[in-house]
């Protein structure tokens, strides 16, 4: 049996009631017992709309970020005990004042004298050129949070060669932070992204002074362009990850891209190797992290993406797959709707060669009709899924969202604590009278469990 690594530990607009999901088990297996731990209300000092901000478990306690609401309507960091009581800990700016970060769509993480860390995807520097996009309240910020609740900002981004919109951070056993910027870096970055800013990103390690070395900019062709999500290390020290675009201009075309993305292997002298181009086709593409890496050195990951482009077409529904640091590349699954849809971040190894995800959208499509409404129009195309998958493709759904009490779109990649119960977060959902998120009356979210036992 392959052993796996745990990935240590985006873009949103590019994450006690008793609920029961639909969905394949495994044959003779209890079907697992979901939970709501947590329903976002939006009203302060409560947040909204969790994305592509996984959990922390620190003995029983979680800690997570939601992007949106809070006191000054800006996102929060919270903790969740054990029976689901929440505490925020702290609420981002006002927007009249944003130094301190806005948006803290991303994770956080601990260090040893119980410091959390994250990064604020805007606010910062508000004075700089490169800032200047539609939201005009700076390039992001890496932050430090102590067991008092006060914040402090480690670095704000420029936009310039330091990078610009953070995501994700990993830490090394050395407290030092790790983490990508989708856009600045290589100011000439002939790649078009949304924000109409310059910038292909950045790879960066950071001390817990603030210090920053960027370790790898990125110039859109072939390296690819717009590094997404969350980072996976060996232990050999190398980086691997995902771009969104880039690598082959001439991919990508038909939705509007310029090319389909990569992913990529940075070695600790800074030397980039690009393991995998996407097509947009069969293989996917918009990848997101963190990947799995199991002891062979095999990665698995997903793409929200490709694969069965009859699926929710033009786009298709995305694939799970696996590539070798050798670069051979195979797709493991392809999602056709009923089995998931879109899986908008990557993926958890439970340690036993499972992999397991979520999708943002698929399972029964009677479900979450009101996603006709979101740009690009998606047809009521069900509110998402938690799946299983082993090493040679076979998924088993685990659990169907509802959009009720149990939430709806989950946005961020589950978590597995020693029990191996499983912990995420949905985007909508549940409370419909909260319409502080930035998608209007569709919910604000939920904090669920999984027991698979």
């Amino acid at each position: 049996m392959k052993r796996f690594l745990r990935a240590v530990l985006t873009l949103s607009g590019l994450c006690l009631l008793i609920a029961c999901g639909g969905g394949m088990v495994e044959q003779g297996a209890p079907p697992p017992t979901f939970q709501t731990l947590h329903t976002f209300t939006g009203v302060s000092p409560d947040g909204a709309n969790p994305f592509n901000s996984p959990l922390l478990d620190v003995n029983g306690t979680l800690y997570g970020t939601t992007g949106n609401a809070g006191a000054n309507g800006s996102g929060t960091v919270y903790q969740l005990n054990g029976a689901g009581t929440e505490t925020v800990l702290y609420s981002f700016c006002s927007l009249a004042n944003c130094t301190d970060g806005w948006y803290p769509q991303s994770n956080v993480l601990q260090d040893g004298q119980g410091n959390l860390y994250g990064v604020a995807l805007y606010g910062g520097n508000t004075t700089s050129a490169n800032c200047n996009n539609a939201t005009a309240y700076g390039c992001g910020v890496v932050y430090k949070l102590d067991a008092s609740g006060h914040e402090t900002v480690l670095h704000a981004f420029t936009g310039g060669t330091d990078g610009n919109i953070p995501q994700g951070l990993n830490m090394d056993s050395a407290g030092n932070l790790y983490g990508i910027t989708f856009i600045g870096g290589d100011l000439n970055c002939p790649i078009p992204n949304p924000y109409a800013l310059p910038g292909c990103g950045v790879v960066y390690k950071m001390d817990t002074s603030g210090n920053e070395t960027v370790l790898y900019t990125f110039t859109g062709a072939p390296d690819g362009s717009f590094p997404n999500c969350y980072l996976t290390f060996d232990s050999a020290g190398n980086i691997y990850g995902v771009t969104v675009f880039g690598g082959n201009p001439a991919d990508c075309t038909q939705y509007g891209q310029t090319g389909c993305g990569t992913v990529f292997k940075l070695d600790q002298t800074g030397k980039l190797t690009t393991l995998h181009t996407f097509t947009g086709l069969a293989d996917g593409w918009l990848a997101n992290g963190p990947m799995v890496l199991d002891a062979e050195s095999n990665l698995y990951g997903a793409t929200s993406y490709g694969g069965s482009l009859t699926c929710m077409p033009p786009n298709g529904c995305g694939v799970v797959f696996k590539i070798t640091t050798a670069g051979t590349y195979s797709v493991l699954h392809t999602f056709t709707g009923p089995d998931g849809a879109f899986p908008p971040m990557g993926l958890t190894g439970d340690g036993n060669g499972n992999l397991y995800g979520v999708t943002s959208w698929g399972g029964n499509s009677a479900d979450c009709s009101w996603s006709a409404a979101f740009p690009p129009p998606i047809p009521a195309s069900g509110c998402g899924v938690v799946f299983k998958m082993d090493t040679s493709g076979n998924e088993t759904v685990l659990y169907t969202f509802t959009g009720l009490a149990d939430g709806a779109a989950p946005g961020s990649a589950p978590i597995m604590d020693e029990q191996g119960n499983l912990y995420g977060n949905t985007e909508f959902g549940a409370d419909y009278s909260c319409t502080t998120g930035y998608r209007g009356n569709h919910g604000c979210g939920t904090v669920y469990k999984l027991e698979l036992d």
